[in-house]
């Protein structure tokens, strides 16, 4: 029994004592392997990160190909700010304009119009001013979203 155990024991012993020999001989194929990984590795980091900026660019350019406004029931006819978290907002659904009230946690029909406002075809469709902001930052205007 002791035998046994004792060649259990010495055989890792072994094992690493002829490791060294194996790793000097192989040590320019180990640099030229780590190389090889290493170019591997930033072709598919490259190939990854390809692939998720066409993709993004596909998406952008099949959201602009679709009808703009069409099918659109829901339309954002002017918004004003009243305080830092309420407001007022005036949005047409088919023929009807309804007056809204929005303020944290709860939107609120203030009036409905008889007589639809009139906006001018020439002046542009109200969007959130966050978005706004991000369209001039991008150096995009509203012409363009059109």
């Amino acid at each position: 029994m002791n035998r046994v155990l004792g060649f259990l024991l010495a055989l890792p012993l072994s094992a690493l004592a002829a490791e060294p020999v194996a790793t000097a001989a192989a040590t320019p194929a180990v640099a030229s392997g780590v190389a090889g990984q290493l170019t591997q590795l930033v072709f598919g980091l490259l190939l990854v990160l390809g692939l998720i900026f066409f993709l993004a660019w596909l998406l952008r350019r099949v959201q602009q190909a679709g009808p703009a406004g069409k099918g659109q029931v829901i339309e954002l006819i002017g918004s004003r700010a009243l305080g830092p978290r309420d407001r007022l907002m005036l949005v047409q659904v088919g023929n009807e304009q309804i007056l809204l009230g929005l303020s944290p946690g709860t939107i609120t029909a203030l009036h409905v119009l008889k007589e639809p406002v009139q906006v001018p075809a020439n002046s542009e469709k109200a969007t959130p001013e966050f978005a706004q902001r991000l369209m001039e930052l991008m150096g995009k205007d509203q012409k363009d979203k059109k």
